[in-house]
């Protein structure tokens, strides 16, 4: 199998493309229901939610304060998951998850605005914005460690990338449904009621994913450690135990984290905020080109996965970076031009450069931490950063705007994410094709080590 893996990427073990299906399908609706969010913040929600504002940029803001809500619930939902996503399964917490963020995003179709309800519209929506961040927190970790838990060593860059992918899938199908309503409603019939049907449908999506997620098991590697776990009373898993054991991993992760997510934000919310309120172009105008930069994303990500196995991770999150850096002072000027090609090529060069720096995030996290302890590792290192990388970049981006009246700071922020990531990213520790039973196996012998010196 190795030899035909290395050969052939798409060339899967028995169960593994139905593992992939399945945490792909639970991470589309995960996803759905979270940029649902993000586009409607945007869109919507800075126009029912809040008071009105002579400043257009001032309920913009507010809307992406709620916004960071969810980024500031992610970590704990992170540790809570992984803690017990190690100790009780992926599979079990992964169904859990989806529940949780589908009774939050369908409440939110629910809520009733500021002019009926005042102050406690923003508030309720906080309150399920934190819910909804907090299911988003566990699903990511758990999601891609069923198939990275799943892959060959040689291939694993590009099986593990498909939940990755997902990820625009799930952002398309959102952008997809605010877009068909925008085209068939009147703009009043849209902020009284239509936005809400988008929220609404989540019930059709929760289900579907759930029952996907009800077909596959966790990972063999996975149930021989939660035996030995449950065996050995020294052995140990849980956040507590990654950041005394494994600090280095932590802080990679971390830091590979930082300009990625800063840029996700940037392209896909903050460009909304830019060409809608600076150029004043149309909504869905601007929600059909973002489409077709999700299709070219999804399509990408797979691929530079498969890079990764062949030339290393490190080269190609070095080649992402470096691009990043870049991004703003490319599409800024290209977006001021108006040309709708000229938008489209911006926007989806910047999905194309992030996708160097995520198609390989889950091989490698994955192989930085044992199976004891690993969703717990790679829920802290991804989860923890999107506090201060992707909640607050479209906050930081729109303050800026707002203040200086320019794009060039905002494309200087994302230069100095880059700056901070490239350090994380010549510190990495290449992987490529590693075993995650060997790195087992060394967490093993320093365990014995520590008892016997203890």
């Amino acid at each position: 199998m190795a030899s035909a893996t290395a050969s052939d990427p798409t060339t899967a073990p028995s169960g593994l493309r139905r593992v992939v299906t399945a945490s792909m399908a639970g991470t589309v609706v995960e996803w759905y229901e979270f940029f649902l969010y993000a586009t409607a913040a945007t869109l919507v929600f800075n126009l029912v939610m809040f008071p009105p504002s002579d400043d257009p940029f001032a309920p913009i803001i507010a809307a992406f304060v709620t916004y960071a809500v969810g980024f500031i619930a992610r970590p704990l939902g992170g540790i809570v998951f992984g803690h017990f996503g190690d100790k009780y399964g992926r599979k079990r917490l992964l169904q859990l998850a989806i529940i949780l963020v589908g009774v939050a995003t369908f409440l939110m179709g629910c809520l009733p605005t500021y002019d009926l309800v005042g102050y406690w519209a923003p508030a309720l929506l906080v309150l399920l914005r934190f819910a909804q961040g907090f299911a988003v927190g566990g699903e990511w970790g758990g999601g891609v460690l069923l198939v990275a838990e799943h892959s060959p060593d040689r291939s694993r860059g590009f099986w593990s990338s498909f939940p990755q992918a997902a990820v625009p899938v799930g952002n398309l199908i959102a952008t997809i449904v605010l877009l068909v309503l925008s085209w068939t409603l009147s703009p009043e019939a849209f902020l009284a009621w239509g936005w809400r049907v988008a929220f609404w449908l989540s019930v059709v999506i929760v289900a579907v994913g759930y029952y996907v997620r009800t077909r596959v098991s966790d990972a063999p590697i996975f149930l021989e450690v939660q035996k030995q776990v449950a065996e050995q009373e020294h052995v140990r898993y849980g956040v507590l135990e990654v950041i005394k054991r494994y600090p280095r991993g932590v802080v990679t992760a971390m830091g590979l984290r930082f300009a990625e997510n800063i840029m996700y934000y940037l392209v896909v919310t903050f460009s909304i905020v830019y060409l809608r309120t600076a150029l004043e172009m149309d909504v869905a105008q601007i929600l059909s080109w973002l489409v077709i930069a999700h299709v070219v994303h999804m399509l990408v990500i797979p691929p530079i996965g498969a890079l990764a196995d062949r030339i290393g991770r490190k080269p190609v999150y070095l080649i992402g970076t470096v691009l990043a850096a870049a991004w703003g002072f490319i599409a800024f000027p290209l977006f001021d031009t108006r040309d709708p090609g000229v938008i489209i090529f911006a926007i989806c060069l910047g999905l194309v450069i992030h996708a160097f720096m995520y198609a390989p995030q889950p091989a490698i996290m994955s192989e930085m931490f044992p199976t004891r302890m690993r969703y717990s590792g790679v829920s802290l290192g991804y989860q923890v950063t999107s506090i201060v990388a992707g909640s607050l970049a479209p906050i930081i981006a729109v303050a800026l705007l707002s203040a200086f009246g320019s794009w060039q700071p905002v494309a200087i922020y994302l230069a100095i994410a880059a700056a901070i990531t490239l350090v994380a990213v010549i510190s990495l520790r290449e992987t490529k094709g590693s075993s995650l039973h060997d790195l087992d196996r060394l967490d093993e012998a320093r365990l014995r080590r520590d008892v016997a010196s203890a």
